[in-house]
């Protein structure tokens, strides 16, 4: 058995925090479903432990416990932090971390119904966090590059989603123009890099957290600003861009393209979830195609 295949399961989470943090082995523990790199156990009512699950390389968490506790402070949205670290040992060899749980249903599966209050909240969430970072955090690495480095994986996508009622050559367009425009020209800036329906979470009809900041990185804001089209309903991306004020040409062509490529990936997780391969998301699906829509209809 891999690492990759170990079994996590409540009675190895409790005998984890039995070894090294026995003062929380008490409390209740219960999955959570989903989750990609990692996998999600909730620890009472107020904690997670997340597990290292897909992720071959420990450095998604590390960036997590290293720049969390900064970025939280100053974030008008809650997002997780870390309270505790997990070490490798006989019991599972990868690392973990005790979080702080963010309250909410993850949008891939329940919307939202509040469409304007969100676009203002993931402005204010976007403006205060794209902010210039310290020298030390790490740049593009995957995420973060521009959309010309990324043709193999669009290639990919094209090659194995069902487009369905969707015109290729429309889609090809949206992401050839992102290929053409211009790098980002200003200084590294926060980015979460990763978001999608099943990293932010809904209550009350509107966003309430945002999650998993692996991909966190200091470069292109473009990289998040297509959550316009990613996360909003329709008509939501043109208040977000009023909201989040001035965006040059370039960095909204960059922006759409990376919905794009995004809504592609979300469909082609969304067509594994239904042949019950490891890791399909069948929830992905749908998110994926509305927000094709939205973009290609320019909502």
């Amino acid at each position: 058995m891999t690492e990759s295949e170990i079994n996590v399961s409540e009675d190895l989470v409790r005998e984890l925090l039995r070894e090294q943090h026995p003062d929380l082995a008490g409390l209740p523990i219960r999955e959570v479903a989903g989750g990609w790199g990692n996998q999600m156990w909730r620890l009472g009512d107020d904690l997670a432990v997340r597990m290292q699950r897909m992720d071959t390389s420990s450095d998604p968490q590390l960036k997590e416990r290293r720049w969390l506790p900064l970025l939280a402070s100053r974030l008008p949205l809650p997002i997780p932090t870390p309270v505790r670290s997990g070490a490798p040992s006989a019991l599972f060899p990868k690392i973990w971390t005790v979080m702080t749980w963010v309250e909410g249903t993850p949008l891939d599966h329940e919307p939202i119904t509040r469409g304007e209050h969100a676009a203002d909240a993931l402005a204010a969430f976007l403006k205060a966090l794209h902010v210039e970072a310290p020298a030390d955090v790490p740049g593009p690495a995957g995420f973060g590059v521009h959309p010309k480095e990324c043709t193999d994986g669009f290639e990919h996508f094209m090659r194995s989603v069902d487009l369905d009622c969707f015109a290729e050559d429309e889609v090809r367009a949206v992401w050839d123009d992102a290929v053409a425009a211009s790098e980002w020209r200003g200084p590294g800036v926060w980015v979460h890099g990763d978001l999608h329906p099943a990293n932010v979470v809904v209550a009350d009809g509107t966003l309430a957290g945002v999650v998993d900041f692996g991909a966190v990185f200091t470069g292109d804001p473009a990289w998040d600003l297509g959550a316009a089209w990613l996360l909003l309903p329709e008509g939501g991306a043109s208040r977000f861009f009023d909201a989040y004020g001035q965006v040059d040409e370039a960095t909204f062509r960059r922006a759409r393209g990376l919905a794009v490529m995004k809504s592609l990936f979300l469909l082609l997780m969304g067509q594994n979830g239904d042949r019950g391969l490891p890791g399909g998301k069948p929830t992905w699906g749908p998110a994926g195609r509305s927000a094709l829509d939205r973009v290609l209809r320019g909502l």
